[in-house]
C-alpha cells in the first residue's frame, strides 16, 4: 500500500512568519537536525533566509526544522539539546532541503553509508528538491549518492578524508561553496552563511540578497577562496598584496583596464602580480575583472531604467552584444530576462565586489547560479 500523505510540519517559534500559514507560492526550506549538530550551522538557514522579504515586506521563505526520528530533542555538540517539532516527514514538504554538520555522523563519515534511519528519513525528499550541505553535511548527501559524478566541496580539513571515502564526488578544497544547480555544498562553519546568501540572490535577485547581509551584518560576498584559512608553513612575511589594484579597478570598471596597469598600481612586474593576484583571490585578474562586470550589471539590471546598451556600457562591456554573451554564460539567461525576472523584486542595494569563492554551474532556470571557479 502507498504510504500515507506527510502530515503538515509545526513551524518553530523562530518561523519565518511568525508561526502564521505560508502561502502556497512561498519557497519552503527544510533543515534536517541531526545529532551531535553545530548550533551555529543549524541556524544558518533560519537567519539568513529568514530575514529575505520582498518588495511589501513579506516573507519570502517558509522555513522548517526537522528530525529523523519523531518530534523530540535532538543532541547538540553544545550542552543542550535542541527541541526539533517535526519528523523526516516533513522532507517530504521541502523545495530546498538543508543537512548542516554534525559531529556524531557515525557510519556516515567512517564508512560513508547512511544508517537505516537516515536512509528513511532521506527517502521522503521529493525528486527534484534542492538539496543543500553546510560543512561535513555533504558526507550525507555523499553516502546517499547525490554527489556521485558532480563537483562539491566540504571544510577544507576534511577534503582529503572526504575525496578518500567518495571517490566518485569531484572534491574542490578550494572554494566557499558549489553551486551544481539542483544540488549545492559549502565549505565549513561560516560558508554555510555565503551560500545562503548565494541562494537568495539566485532566487531573487542581488537587491534582495543585500539586503539580508545587511540586515545580519555579514558581508553580501567574499573574496578568495578556503585557501586563505588554511595555515601554511613559514609564510613570507610582509608579503604585498593586490588590494589596491582591485579597488582601483572597482572604481573604473566602465573603462579599458589592461593587466599592466593594474600590476603598476602594486609596482609588480605582470608575470609577479598575476601570479600574487590568483593566490589571493583565486582567479585571474581577468576572470576577477569579467566578474566584477557581470555583478555591476546585475546591479544595474535590477535597480535602474537603463538601455541594455547603457548597462553594457556601464558595466565595461563595451557592447550589448559582449555583455549578453558573458551574461548568458554566467548566469544562463540573457539582459533582457534577468530584468524581467528581478527588475520589481525588491529593494536593491549598492552595488558589491563579486566573490571568487564559489564554483557554480549555469542552472536552466532564469535564476540560474552566477557560474564562478577558484581554480581559474
Amino acid at each position: 500500500m502507498p504510504p500515507a500523505p506527510p502530515t503538515e510540519p509545526t513551524p518553530g517559534p523562530n518561523h519565518a512568519n511568525g508561526g502564521a500559514e505560508p502561502p502556497a507560492t512561498r519557497h519552503r526550506v527544510v533543515v534536517l537536525a541531526l545529532d551531535g549538530l553545530l548550533p551555529f550551522e543549524l541556524g544558518i538557514p533560519q537567519r539568513l533566509f529568514g530575514k529575505a522579504r520582498d518588495a511589501a515586506g513579506r516573507p519570502l521563505y517558509d522555513i522548517v526544522t526537522c528530525s529523523i526520528r519523531p518530534p523530540g530533542p535532538v543532541e547538540t555538540d553544545a550542552d543542550f539539546e535542541i527541541l526539533v517539532p517535526n519528523g523526516p516527514e516533513a522532507l517530504a514538504t521541502a523545495d530546498t532541503v538543508v543537512v548542516p554538520a554534525s559531529y556524531e555522523l557515525g557510519p556516515v563519515y567512517e564508512e560513508g553509508v547512511l544508517t537505516p534511519e537516515l536512509a528513511a528519513a532521506l527517502a521522503h525528499i521529493r525528486p527534484g528538491t534542492r538539496l543543500v550541505s553546510i560543512c561535513n553535511g555533504g558526507y550525507v548527501l555523499a553516502a546517499a549518492g547525490f554527489l556521485d559524478g558532480r563537483p562539491a566541496t566540504t571544510h577544507w580539513s576534511l577534503a582529503e578524508h572526504f575525496q578518500r571515502l567518495f571517490p566518485k564526488v569531484r572534491v574542490d578544497a578550494n572554494v566557499l561553496f558549489v553551486d551544481d544547480g539542483d544540488v549545492l555544498t559549502s565549505a565549513g562553519v561560516a560558508a554555510g552563511i555565503d551560500l545562503c546568501l548565494h541562494l537568495v540572490r539566485r532566487d531573487h535577485g542581488t537587491g534582495v540578497a543585500n539586503d539580508v547581509a545587511r540586515r545580519t551584518v555579514v558581508p553580501p560576498h567574499r573574496d578568495g577562496g578556503q585557501a586563505q584559512y588554511i595555515q601554511r608553513p613559514l609564510p613570507e612575511p610582509q608579503a604585498a598584496t593586490t588590494s589596491t589594484a582591485r579597488a582601483w579597478a572597482l572604481g573604473r570598471l566602465h573603462e579599458p583596464i589592461q593587466l599592466r596597469d593594474m600590476a603598476a598600481r602594486e609596482s609588480m612586474s605582470v608575470r609577479t602580480f598575476t601570479r600574487r593576484f590568483r593566490d589571493e583571490v583565486g582567479v585571474s585578474p581577468g576572470q576577477w575583472l569579467t566578474q566584477q562586470r557581470v555583478e555591476r550589471a546585475r546591479h544595474l539590471l535590477e535597480s535602474t531604467d537603463l538601455t541594455i546598451d547603457q548597462v553594457a556600457q556601464d558595466a565595461g562591456f563595451g557592447t550589448a552584444q559582449s555583455m549578453r554573451q558573458h551574461l548568458q554564460g554566467a548566469l544562463g539567461v540573457t539582459p533582457t530576462a534577468y530584468r524581467r525576472t528581478f527588475r520589481s523584486t525588491g529593494t536593491p542595494g549598492p552595488t558589491q565586489n563579486v566573490s571568487t569563492a564559489r564554483a557554480t554551474r549555469p542552472s536552466p532556470a532564469s535564476s540560474a547560479a552566477f557560474a564562478k571557479s577558484s581554480t581559474g
